[in-house]
């Protein structure tokens, strides 16, 4: 059983442990399920989740604000019974993210309808020539008449392929580099959008490459103003790197909790493996990466929900900590099941693949460092 005691924090209020009680209770009754066609489960994860009454805490209605202790509880706790539950709910709240912090009245009819899980999001930002490096973008929305046209590519999108409406970031020009992105709203039966490719990675999720041609989109479609996209998409990553953190924490908790099961269960000569003071110094090693990992993360959750504009700083090392040093605690996980840590199948063996993307996406950890680097050089100046 993992540790609880975290949610005993003063960070955490008792509508959270009330939250972790909760999912706690349904993780255990739907929890893990059929990964054969990984498309169906997350359509049918996300159905459960939004019947379940969970996608509410992926989004803010009007009025509303997002509860970030809330999001990394439940990122935490899904990662921890099923890596592929965790996706299905962080991409209801990263794709419709711009539409809870910047959407319109008539934009957040898509956000109800994703919140409910009648609907699945993707958000829409990487491209072939610019990963991290946002203000690289190449797909264009041209001002045409009374209507923009939107041209060009997106890759690595998740959910790519099922969900029912993206938001896209593009160059709409008002300025150079970052100054001239606008994002937009693009439903997946829009005419001219194309699933060019669909992308398999170690650990299935659906991936795909985007293709726009000569899509029309009227003005309602933009999300805020013009030339505001990349303070959208930078205002979106603010809240949820933090969860990020959180899903590994939940993926590292799950192998510490394996750990410790094979080590008592399991003999070598004569006495359980745990006797052997080497894994007793792994073990000690695993339990301090998670705690470490959970105090960053929910600091960065409780700094954003208490009022802080912007937690960069925070978001960046909850994110970039938790994600490399539960890449750590799943390879010592591994190594001490033996053989059986890479026989497909077994539970540590999956977390091994789980990980990996974690310390890539939304911000790999080099790029974590070089934020973290210029809000400290700017904390000084």
């Amino acid at each position: 059983m993992a540790d609880k005691s975290f949610l005993n924090w003063p960070f955490l209020e008792d509508k959270h442990r009330a939250l972790s009680e909760e999912l706690e209770a349904w993780c255990a009754a739907n929890l893990p399920v059929d990964h054969t066609d990984v498309d169906a489960a997350c359509i049918k994860l996300v159905a459960a989740l939004g019947e379940a009454g969970f996608l509410h805490h992926s989004g803010a209605g009007e009025g509303e604000k997002l509860d970030v202790r809330s999001l990394c509880i439940i990122r935490e706790t899904l990662a921890r019974h099923d890596g592929l539950a965790d996706f299905a709910f962080a991409m209801q709240g990263l794709g419709m993210g711009a539409v809870s912090l910047f959407g319109s009245p008539e934009q957040r009819k898509w956000l109800a309808k994703t919140r409910a899980g009648n609907a699945l999001s993707a958000f829409a930002l990487s491209e072939p020539k610019s990963g991290s490096d946002v203000a690289n973008i190449e797909c264009s929305a041209e001002l045409v008449g009374n209507h923009y046209v939107l041209n060009g590519e997106k890759t690595w999108i998740s959910n790519g392929g099922i969900a029912n409406v993206y938001v896209v970031f593009a160059r709409t020009g008002e300025g150079p580099g970052a100054k001239g992105l606008s994002a937009f709203l693009v439903p997946a039966d829009t005419d001219g959008f194309e699933i060019a490719e669909r992308i398999d990675v170690i650990a299935p999720h659906p991936l795909a490459r985007l293709k726009f041609n000569d899509i029309q989109l009227p003005p309602s479609a933009m999300i805020g103003a013009p030339g505001q996209g990349f303070k959208i998409a930078m205002s979106v990553l603010d809240v949820f790197r933090s969860t990020v953190g959180a899903a590994a924490l939940g993926f590292a908790r799950r192998a510490l909790d394996e750990t410790l099961n094979r080590a008592t269960n399991r003999e070598l000569f004569g006495a359980p493996l745990f006797d052997l003071q080497m894994v007793q110094g792994h073990i000690a090693d695993m339990a301090l990466d998670v705690d470490a990992a959970a105090l960053l993360v929910y600091r960065a959750a409780w700094t954003k929900d208490v009022g802080a504009a912007r937690v960069t700083r925070e978001a960046a090392m909850a994110k970039l900590y938790a994600t490399d040093k539960a890449q750590t605690v799943i390879d010592k996980a591994v190594q001490i099941h033996g053989g059986d840590g890479v026989r497909k199948g077994c539970i540590v063996e999956s977390l091994y693949r789980e990980i990996r993307a974690l310390r890539i996406y939304e911000g790999a950890s080099e790029v974590q460092k070089i934020v973290i680097a210029r809000q400290c050089l700017g904390e000084i100046k």
